[in-house]
């Protein structure tokens, strides 16, 4: 397609008229960072004017920012959850938004266990189309001829609930998928799926992956990019090929369709794709899995693939190994920066190395402000302002917490992510995401804390009580190298009868006890996603966890200052641990997880 030369963008040659109108616009808004900010939020505040949270603090109309700041607190969802449950159960004046709320997103667990009940509105999902219409027209400039083949992406929706006042409470992309904005979206050349809307939607786990997967193989010649939301995620799907490519050979030697796929609409869909029988295929697939040499499987299937699309920041940084010995040496894209409570920005070089990811925070999606980190620096006292910050006046190399005001009613909140200034483009700062705050252990989107897992431990060495046993010390780390990944917990025991130590089976419940003691997103993900493996508790020698406070020691810390890591993620430790170890046992059953929300 020509493209007008008066749409050309500073971002590079656009590939199509439609790339250049996105590329302008991310010019336009990246140019004028603060006026976009300070117009976002004088809208915000006007719309929602006369809502009771915003007369609770007296704001009486204002939308400037100096009485803004002044008169509204920071805030946590602890601060908001007693008006959160006020509309789950039922209220619908305006206590946040002007807007009605649509629907509440959940996200990571609370401190109860519950995960978090994020209030939005129906005009939310504009806001995510808008940036996810701006990611290939960027990943455009890139990657060549993205228009002439499809992308195999596996993508769920996941178990959702009602609140007792009858409003749906499901996570963020469950709700986007199931939205008309996914399910009605116009034809786009650079940005078609092998998976059919069908098979996404499909709510059992098992046949929405087979029939992706199906769909990945019988279209393995047409697929130009591989990916999924999380690195775990992509990694899941490549160990269900090694578990199912027989079945999914079969099939397409038969051209028939495994009779464990029941669900009317999908079958129907798919019979429209499995048309007639391919021997060949199947003999290919057969050949490539049945070894044991899975290195590089993604590109001997799909040969074509110029890219793998997945989140690998943050927590999900632990699956890269392993996502390059599949892949092949493939590139690995990180497209955009996304929450529950608001999508944020995108990656405007998306090829760069993920030790190098950036992201430029968009400032028409929400006004941004930031608290400066300094991990050693005091606490913040609640009753002072904490010294925030405005988008386009953060440093470079400094870190801060990032906090929100959104169209849908959320103030001054806390998300909980910590992020690095890399650089700026324009006016619009870019971010590295540093980690969560306070959170110890991830493997999927779960996230688990200090406090929960020290919670989980206690419970669970209540059951060694009657053996005359205790936990001396303990840390953990999160093992990614399995698929799917699991928790590791690394206990030292004090056993004062020895003629009568814990059994195995005992050690075993332990593990099944700190499991049913973790948050009600952990459990989901175990039980309903089987995402997460089974919880795993290696008991090591006496004195290793003096021997590791030597080793910290010799390596400069401070033996005044020197605490027991309650995680732990570097690979000298986990091996000088793993050579320590007497015993290993594991859950013997998944927790209980109910999908009914209290």
């Amino acid at each position: 397609m020509a493209v007008d030369s008066q749409l050309s963008s500073p971002l590079g040659p656009p590939a199509c008229d439609k790339d250049s109108k996105a590329l302008l616009f991310i010019e336009e808004m990246t140019r004028k960072a603060d006026a976009v900010q300070e117009r976002v939020l004088g809208e915000i505040l006007l719309r929602n004017a006369k809502t009771e949270y915003l007369r609770r603090f007296q704001l009486n109309g204002a939308t400037d920012r100096d009485t803004f700041k002044s008169k509204i607190p920071v805030v946590s969802y602890e601060d908001l959850l007693p008006d959160i449950q006020r509309i789950a159960n039922g209220d619908r004046s305006s206590i946040f938004s002007a807007h009605p709320i649509s629907e509440f997103l959940t996200s990571s667990a609370t401190s109860a266990g519950e995960s978090k009940l994020m209030p939005t509105i129906h005009e939310e999902l504009d806001r995510r189309q808008l940036l996810y219409s701006l990611l290939m027209p960027v990943m455009n400039l890139y990657v060549s001829g993205l228009d002439k083949g499809k992308g195999l992406y596996f993508l769920f929706v996941k178990a959702e609930t009602k609140t007792p006042g009858g409003l749906l409470a499901r996570p963020v992309l469950t709700s986007y998928y199931k939205s008309e904005h996914f399910k009605t979206r116009p034809y786009d050349p650079y940005n078609v799926y092998t998976s059919p809307n069908e098979a996404i939607l499909c709510a059992d786990s098992f046949q929405s992956m087979y029939t992706q997967m199906l769909c990945g193989l019988l279209m393995r010649e047409e697929v130009l990019r591989v990916g999924a939301v999380f690195a775990s995620g992509l990694l899941r799907a490549i160990r269900f090929l090694q578990l199912h490519w027989q079945q999914l050979a079969h099939d397409i030697s038969a051209g028939a369709l495994n009779p464990k796929i029941t669900d009317p609409a999908l079958r129907d869909c798919m019979s429209k794709i499995i048309v007639k029988p391919n021997p060949e295929l199947s003999k290919f697939i057969t050949q490539e899995c049945s070894g044991e040499n899975w290195e590089g499987i993604i590109t001997r299937i799909w040969p074509n693939t110029k890219y793998l699309d997945v989140i690998v920041t943050g927590a999900m940084a632990q699956y890269i190994p392993t996502l390059e010995y599949y892949g092949g040496g493939l590139p690995l894209s990180c497209t955009m920066y996304a929450s529950s409570e608001c999508y944020f920005g995108l990656n405007l070089k998306p090829m760069s190395n993920p030790s190098e990811v950036s992201y430029t925070i968009m400032p028409n999606m929400c006004y941004c402000e930031f608290l400066p980190h300094e991990p050693d620096a005091p606490a913040v006292s609640r009753d002072s302002p904490p010294p925030l910050v405005d988008l386009a006046d953060v440093e470079v190399g400094k870190q801060y917490e990032l906090i929100i005001t959104t169209y849908a009613g959320l103030c001054r909140y806390r998300v909980g992510d910590i992020l690095q200034v890399t650089d700026f483009y324009n006016s619009a700062p870019q971010f590295r995401f540093i980690r969560r705050k306070n959170v110890l252990l991830s493997i999927d989107s779960d996230k688990t804390d200090e406090a929960e897992l020290q919670k989980a431990g206690d419970n669970a060495s209540a059951l060694l009580q009657e053996f005359n046993t205790s936990v001396v010390e303990y840390t953990s780390y999160a093992d990614a190298k399995s698929i799917p990944g699991h928790y590791v917990i690394y206990w030292e025991l004090l056993v004062k009868e020895p003629a009568n130590p814990p059994t195995h089976e005992v050690l075993n419940l332990c593990c099944l006890a700190m499991e049913e003691s973790l948050n009600s997103v952990y459990r989901q993900i175990r039980v309903a996603d089987n995402s997460i493996g089974p919880l795993e508790i290696r008991v090591v020698k006496n004195g290793t966890f003096e021997e590791l406070m030597d080793y910290a020691i010799s390596r400069g810390a401070s033996i005044n200052q020197y605490k027991v890591p309650r995680c732990v993620n570097s690979s000298p430790i986990v091996e000088f641990l793993d050579s320590r170890v007497t015993s290993k046992h594991f859950s013997p059953a998944p927790p209980q997880w109910n999908s009914e929300r209290r």
